[in-house]
């Protein structure tokens, strides 16, 4: 699902170079469960913006599901952002005057044409999958963090994605809901197969994943708790 081989990423300031990335190579497979562990300013956010085709200013090969993301045509990676990969952020990033399943069915604006009822339908439903199937009326500010997260989460499901990518998804809420929240995760990938890619900071976080890729200074390196690259 994920291959990077030789990554390097620099930004230039003042004339002064900041090698954020420095040969990052590793491969997820298609269902994987993947923790992505650093500290703050590891390279941890600029490389899962490399793998979602967000950044092209780097060099080495970033191939996800089958397709080599750099030099991709704006029309092409318009198509891969909404159809192959999906966001969950720490920010729930909602509009306040949309309702839920308005929110929901926001990625429908840049992909096929589709009936206000199709559209409603899928977003219905998974909602429902995320639990909140009854609250598809309700605007996000009549939200608790938690059920915020996972109008997110069903935001980022709608387009059937092949790999959710989560930067700090956990890092607005408390724990108990942090909980709920990851569970959510936990099953999205067990039950359906999703592959999913967690940036964290948290060890307590990324030890519920399957496997831990540690970034530091901008290379990958052994962890040393045991979760292999």
């Amino acid at each position: 699902m994920i291959r990077l081989q030789d990554i390097h990423k620099t930004y230039v300031a003042d004339d002064v170079e900041n090698h954020v990335l420095r040969g990052v190579s590793f491969d997820v497979a298609e269902g994987e469960f993947v923790a992505l562990m650093g500290a703050s300013g590891s390279g941890k956010s600029t490389l899962l913006n490399i793998i979602g085709a967000l950044d092209q200013g780097y060099s080495g090969r970033a191939t996800i599901a089958g397709q080599e993301v750099k030099g991709l045509s704006d029309r092409a990676l318009s198509r891969f952002r909404n159809k192959t990969v999906a966001y969950i952020f720490q920010q729930f990033h909602l509009l306040p005057h949309l309702s839920v399943l308005e929110n929901v069915v926001m990625p429908s604006w840049f992909g096929r044409p589709a009936s206000d009822r199709e559209l409603a339908r899928s977003a219905t439903a998974v909602l429902e999958k995320v639990g909140l199937g009854h609250k598809v009326k309700a605007r996000p500010g009549h939200l608790s963090g938690g059920e915020k997260q996972r109008v997110a989460i069903a935001r980022a499901l709608f387009n059937q994605p092949k790999l959710l990518l989560c930067d700090e998804p956990t890092g607005a809420l408390d724990s108990d809901t942090t909980l709920k929240v990851f569970e959510l995760i936990e099953r999205l990938n067990a039950d359906e197969g999703l592959t999913v890619l967690v940036v964290t900071h948290e060890r307590d976080i990324a030890e519920r994943c399957k496997r831990i890729v540690r970034i530091v200074d901008g290379a990958v390196v052994p962890d040393p708790a045991g979760g292999a690259a």
